[in-house]
């Protein structure tokens, strides 16, 4: 068997394809057929490999799910990866638990240091630009945008006050869904604020 990357694979793809907008279910169902042909493995997340790429700036991202290799517009972008000591700062700053849920290692979940801002928008690995996430919520940020992320999780807030009648803490969680209306912001997550 032939030995390639999975990063080779996904590259090779693309360098094929210049300059077209290509759909993520024709990219995966090429990269899974073509890797288990070559290295009779099966290629896992090859979801991983195309938005590192991305990231690294060998592509474009011209919507969700559709990517574009313009050789004319390739850049290197160095991403910064967080140290083993800084990883270990900012699990100890924030108590070794999620900083959205507070669960940590003792509850069972794995625990992420994640970028705030994330890498590919030029985020520093910086204690200050970092921040403990269980693996669940590390997924979800990758998935929402951290306002998405951030406004479900004031939601769940408000509904424990609600229901533990903590009057200081349901004001508080109601004041900042207020925020995210009055700026229109993720509309399409729903807050009834008289449910």
């Amino acid at each position: 068997m032939k030995k390639i990357t999975q990063e080779e694979l996904v590259k090779k793809f693309f360098l094929e394809n210049p300059n077209r907008d290509i759909k993520h279910a024709e990219v995966v169902d090429w990269l899974t057929a073509e890797y288990k042909k070559l290295t009779g493995a099966v290629f896992r997340d090859p979801d991983r490999q195309i938005r590192r790429l991305h990231q690294c700036g060998f592509l474009i991202k011209i919507k969700k799910g559709v990517y574009r290799y313009d050789p004319q517009n390739v850049t290197k972008r160095n991403l910064e990866e967080f140290t083993q000591k800084q990883k270990d700062e900012i699990l100890k700053r924030d108590g070794y638990k999620c900083v959205i849920c507070g669960n940590g290692i003792k509850e069972g979940w794995e625990l992420c240091v994640d970028h705030i801002k994330p890498k590919d928008l030029g985020g520093k690995a910086t204690i200050e630009n970092g921040q403990t996430l269980c693996s669940r919520h590390n997924l979800l940020k990758k998935k929402l945008n951290q306002t998405e992320t951030g406004k479900k999780m004031f939601i769940r807030l408000y509904n424990l006050a609600k229901s533990a009648n903590d009057k200081d803490l349901l004001a508080f969680a109601a004041d900042i869904l207020e925020v995210y209306k009055k700026h229109n912001m993720n509309g399409h997550i729903v807050w009834n604020k008289n449910k």
